[in-house]
């Protein structure tokens, strides 16, 4: 039995070792950013201007600006948790060419912004751009969100606190923290879990028309999530499942094009 005790005491500790380095080094799991501070001209792109906003606890967030034509809304995009805007050249392009401005987001600790990445962080970083969209007097219901993967907690989070026209969501989840669940199911994930971009208690404050874009064999965000977050939203709502595509579905013109026709109908 004393045996048995030891080697029950033995494994105790080396689960909670390994818990205490997962909670240590979970924002690091998390997010994957990339620092080469690529700017527009560098990856193709012409008419972009850089701004460098600051936030109000005093971060400097990087941004890609290009204004709308004549009416057309303006799209507030945020990215998911790997690489920077830099890597997203094609569908700042394919916006832009609609004659929708466009503001791209770095958030801190991407991409040439300064600080620390946090799910608060990010939401501040969110808040600042899109208070700098209305200083320059661009309306509210002619604001246009999009999320990607990870950004898609933020635009919801946003949305659920800020008027806008309407948006667009590729890959969302419920949380980050049932995400996780999935791959870590031996660890109490959702008591560890620092940043867990609950959309799933936000979806409901969202009034904006509201366009879900998942793949139908995604295994990072499987499809499962995606619906259950649909199921909680407000009318007007669609929902488009891809056959055959996974997490890269976000990166589809097709995709695009969706989004751009669902803001074209739902913010005349």
């Amino acid at each position: 039995m004393t045996i048995l005790r030891n080697l029950a005491l033995i494994c105790l500790c080396f689960y909670a070792a390994i818990m205490l380095v997962m909670y240590v080094a979970q924002r690091s799991l998390q997010y994957h950013p990339e620092n080469k501070g690529l700017s527009p001209a560098a990856v193709g792109l012409t008419g972009v201007h850089t701004n460098m906003l600051e936030t109000p606890d005093g971060e400097r967030i990087v941004t890609w600006y290009s204004p709308a034509t004549k009416a057309m809304p303006t799209i507030l995009y945020f990215h998911g948790n790997a690489g920077e805007i830099g890597d997203r050249p094609g569908r700042f392009a394919y916006y832009a060419a609609q004659g929708f401005g466009v503001l791209y987001v770095s958030y801190r600790g991407f991409g040439g912004s300064t600080g620390n990445i946090s799910e608060r962080g990010l939401m501040t970083d969110a808040a600042t751009a899109y208070d700098w969209l209305i200083k320059r007097n661009i309306a509210p219901a002619r604001i246009a969100l999009v999320g990607e993967s990870l950004g898609t907690g933020v635009a919801v989070q946003l949305a659920a606190q800020r008027e806008v026209g309407a948006v667009a969501l590729d890959a969302p989840y419920t949380s980050t923290a049932d995400i996780a669940a999935r791959v870590y199911w031996w660890l109490p994930v959702r008591l560890l879990m620092k940043d867990q971009f609950r959309s799933v208690d936000h979806i409901g404050a969202v009034k904006a028309p509201l366009l879900i874009t998942h793949g139908e064999i995604d295994n990072l965000i499987p499809v499962e999530f995606g619906k259950a977050l649909f199921a909680g939203a407000n009318q007007p709502k669609e929902m488009v499942v891809v056959p055959g595509f996974g997490h890269e579905v976000m990166f589809e013109e097709a995709t695009w094009a969706r989004e751009i026709d669902f803001f074209k109908r739902m913010m005349r």
